[in-house]
């Protein structure tokens, strides 16, 4: 028997289904979001593909917080 490294099985990077659904808009909207002037999602183009970094996304929503203890900082 192998012993493989255990990576994460968490993706490093969504496809724009998976990244609409996680920012709970529609794909029209996420597409806007990525190519908008400022602040534009975070994203990886390979080719015609666009994929994105779920970190990014993590930060980005941290970024757009409003009210609450957000306030503070």
């Amino acid at each position: 028997m192998h012993e493989r490294n255990q990576v994460d099985s968490a993706p490093i990077l969504v496809g724009p289904k998976e990244a609409a659904r996680l920012l709970s808009v529609s794909p029209r909207k996420l597409w806007a979001m990525t190519f908008a002037d400022e602040p534009a999602l975070p994203h990886v183009k390979m080719g015609r593909l666009v994929r994105y970094p779920v970190t990014g996304l993590q930060a980005h929503i941290e970024a757009m917080l409003k009210g609450g203890q957000n306030e503070n900082r």
